[in-house]
């Protein structure tokens, strides 16, 4: 075997190597700082439910954790972020264990909780996780018959 083939395929099998450690590195900053935000969210609700006047005490409680946060830890805590933490620890408490969930990025947990319906939440969250894609067409709308289709077919 010629010697440059050989030191190529040599070259390749350590490059892939770097590039698989590589992406469980990310992989795993990713899922650890997802969990973070989970938990900040339930601390924030948690903290909330003691509070006199829960709307108001919540807003004070965001602005100041939001201040805390920056000037300790820099950008990336004002107060909309925490609100979505928040918020994301109210979309996904509900009948989820900590160590099975979340495996993609918490750019993909912002973009689903903008779904309301939990149904298509999931489809899509199972989707992106199987692909490791982003999804921009509305798949799970095209996917499904619309619902005078499903009456159809039951009454069928």
């Amino acid at each position: 075997m010629n010697s440059n083939l050989l030191h190529q395929n040599f070259i390749e099998r350590i490059s892939a190597l770097l590039n698989n450690a590589r992406n469980k590195i990310v992989n795993t900053v990713n899922q650890t700082m997802v969990l973070t935000y989970f938990e900040i969210g339930r601390m924030i609700v948690e903290e909330e439910q003691t509070g006199k006047d829960k709307a108001d005490y919540g807003k004070e409680i965001i602005k100041r954790l939001s201040i805390k946060l920056i000037a300790d830890f820099g950008k990336g805590f004002s107060t909309r972020n925490i609100e979505q933490m928040r918020s994301f620890y109210i979309k996904y408490a509900k009948g989820q264990t900590v160590s099975d969930k979340f495996k993609l990025s918490w750019s993909h947990y912002l973009n689903l909780m903008r779904i309301d319906d939990e149904k298509e939440r999931n489809f899509y969250e199972i989707e992106l996780s199987k692909n490791n894609e982003q999804i921009f067409a509305s798949k799970y709308s095209t996917i499904l018959p619309s619902k005078e289709k499903l009456k159809q077919l039951i009454q069928e």
